[in-house]
């Protein structure tokens, strides 16, 4: 959640893009927009590292650095790690596009160090200012890696300006209000505002020490979990307990209008700290947990009705680390005033290196085209992932109905790892880098955390496709970011225990056949032999880990883990029955 990054805008030259291998979303088409900018963002300041390339308004590529260095959000969030550039990701999205450097027309960056220079109220640190001078050595930094660059290209775009703009730019409708919480940018922690025609009024900020991304945080390390990192194990660890903290809480936290209470707190006084290596929880911890979720619920809710209340807006698009708390973005869907809610798949720092770049573009007169998917990242074609397997001298199949061969495998109750296409940007497996499983065995949740080393008390997601989600499914529809969270219907709960939650909710992804053909054929082929339309869909990754990205990633984890069957690309890599040739 916390608001910790830079994204780093290059605007490119209309020079001739340099030969090189074809993206797979940009082909170089006139768009038909007049100023034709090519602008890289990025974020780099806290943590999350990614890179973005935005051309002719139109997203090439999106990426985080974790996914290249498969060091878990990049790198440490402390002030001396604000130089660290996402070097391979920045090179990734120039190579997906193209384009060289010097190519450029700008460059983003997703903080602006003279607005927290300006800051009176910043809870400031001993390593403040050395965070600073780093992001303003960014023009100095760029022109080392790139063997030269103009520093005039460097663009400073505000971090919550940026988060906004990652949710804006990218929704589907024209005029919205939006809101970007997370722990922290420059000197505040909130953003509220208005969007006409791609334009942002700001209506409201909140200043630092306040902050309902930062306290979450506050409240994760008293639970025992890592900072800016395991979140949304407390969102998961609140379903389990009573807000019987609640009405002490309200005194502690609360909205003011478009704005919020939220100072430091000493957790001390509700219960016991957790240290890392307990075994497990107590009621009190589980209590806690569900005491701060509601609040926070309450006043994203409090806040949105004022908000609605003073723009008339329709539609509503939210950002930043708060915005990936599914359970509190249902809570806004079910009892708020808007009709409508689009969040963006990279609503934590990551996503801000897009939002960076889009902000720019849309400064100068591009007209941003609407994210149409959030597989923005690396892909390999039959042939490289075919080059792979005979290197790793591992025996697969080609069958001819990839679908119906995993569809039996996962009805057969196999785990299967599923690598198709491009990765997916933001933290969400979202059909692309996925490990499947039968949804209708309740041992399978053990069997699944045990897989990826997880705590038991974790749920694991649902995908379905979208026509049929509301057949089983309560809440926001369609899903396909899974970032709500939808009551199973009675009569589906003891048919798909695996992705029941205890409170009788599930983390839904829904999937459009027109989008995901592949996936849908999946889905239709194992109903056909289960009855069930519904599949286990949780990140392709081990705890403490990054999602898969490459396809060593996958063929490690593979080797490595008790999943049956490995789906990568149009190949299929069954354990079982490779261990019996191999006997």
């Amino acid at each position: 959640m916390l608001a910790y990054q830079t994204a780093i805008v290059l605007v490119l030259s209309r020079a001739d893009v340099s030969q090189g291998k074809q993206p797979s979303v940009f082909r170089g088409e006139n768009r038909g927009n007049a100023t034709g900018m090519r602008v890289l963002g990025i974020n780099a300041v806290f943590h999350d590292s990614s890179a973005a390339l935005v051309v002719d308004g139109e997203i090439v590529a999106a990426a985080e650095e974790e996914r290249f260095t498969r060091r878990k959000h990049a790198k440490d969030c402390v002030p001396f790690s604000a130089w660290e550039l996402p070097e391979r990701a920045m090179a990734w999205c120039l190579a997906e596009g193209g384009i060289t450097p010097g190519q450029l027309d700008a460059v983003a960056y997703s903080y602006d160090p003279a607005l927290a220079e300006e800051s009176d109220d910043l809870v400031v640190n001993a390593y403040e200012g050395l965070r600073t001078y780093y992001v303003r050595r960014l023009p100095h930094f760029l022109a080392t890696l790139f063997g030269g660059f103009d520093h005039a290209k460097v663009r400073y775009v505000p971090h919550h300006v940026a988060h906004a703009a990652s949710a804006y730019l990218c929704a589907p409708f024209p005029s919205c209000a939006t809101m970007a919480l997370d722990g922290r940018g420059e000197r505040g922690s909130f953003l509220a505002g208005r969007v006409r025609d791609g334009r942002l009024e700001t209506l409201a900020t909140v200043a630092l020490p306040h902050s309902l991304g930062l306290r979450y945080e506050d409240l994760t390390v008293h639970l025992g979990f890592l900072r800016s990192s395991d979140e949304y194990k407390v969102m998961g660890l609140a379903a389990y307990g009573i807000p019987r903290y609640a009405a002490r809480l309200r005194e502690a936290m609360h909205a003011d209008g478009l704005r919020y209470y939220a100072p430091p707190l000493d957790f001390n006084a509700y219960c016991r700290p957790r240290a890392a290596d307990d075994e497990g929880f107590t009621p009190e911890h589980a209590d806690l947990a569900a005491s701060v979720q509601g609040r926070l619920q309450d006043i994203l809710l409090n806040i949105a009705r004022e908000l609605h209340a003073q723009t008339g807006e329709r539609n509503l698009t939210l950002s930043g680390g708060v915005a990936l708390n599914c359970v509190a973005n249902s809570y806004l869907a079910e009892h708020g005033p808007f009709k409508r809610i689009w969040v963006q798949p990279a609503a934590g720092d990551s996503g801000t290196s897009l939002g960076a770049a889009l902000y720019v573009a849309a400064q100068h007169g591009e007209r941003i085209a609407p994210m149409r998917t959030a597989a923005l990242g690396r892909a390999w074609d039959a042939a490289a992932l075919r080059a792979q397997l005979d290197v790793a001298d591992l025996r697969y199949e080609t069958p001819d109905d990839l679908a119906e061969a995993v569809a039996a495998v996962l009805a057969g109750n196999g785990l299967v790892a599923w690598f198709q296409g491009r990765s997916e940007f933001g933290p969400r497996a979202l059909g692309h880098r996925s490990l499947l499983a039968h949804p209708g065995y309740p041992d399978n949740l053990r069997r699944l955390n045990d897989v990826k080393g997880r705590e038991q008390f974790r749920p694991v997601a649902p995908m379905v496709l979208a026509e049929r989600a509301a057949d089983i499914f309560t809440g926001p529809l369609p899903s396909p970011y899974m970032l709500f969270t939808h009551g199973v219907r009675e009569a589906w709960r003891a048919r798909i225990p695996t992705v029941t939650h205890v409170d009788g909710s599930a983390r839904v992804q829904t999937v459009d056949a027109a989008e995901e053909p592949l996936m849908a054929a999946v889905l239709r082929a194992f109903e056909r032999r289960t009855g069930l339309p519904v599949l286990v869909n949780t990140s392709l990754n081990t705890a403490g880990r990054p999602i898969v990205d490459e396809p060593r990633d996958v063929l490690e984890l593979f080797g490595s883990t008790p999943v049956d069957a490995l789906a990568l690309g149009p190949f299929l890599l069954a354990r079982r029955a490779a261990l019996v040739a191999a006997a």
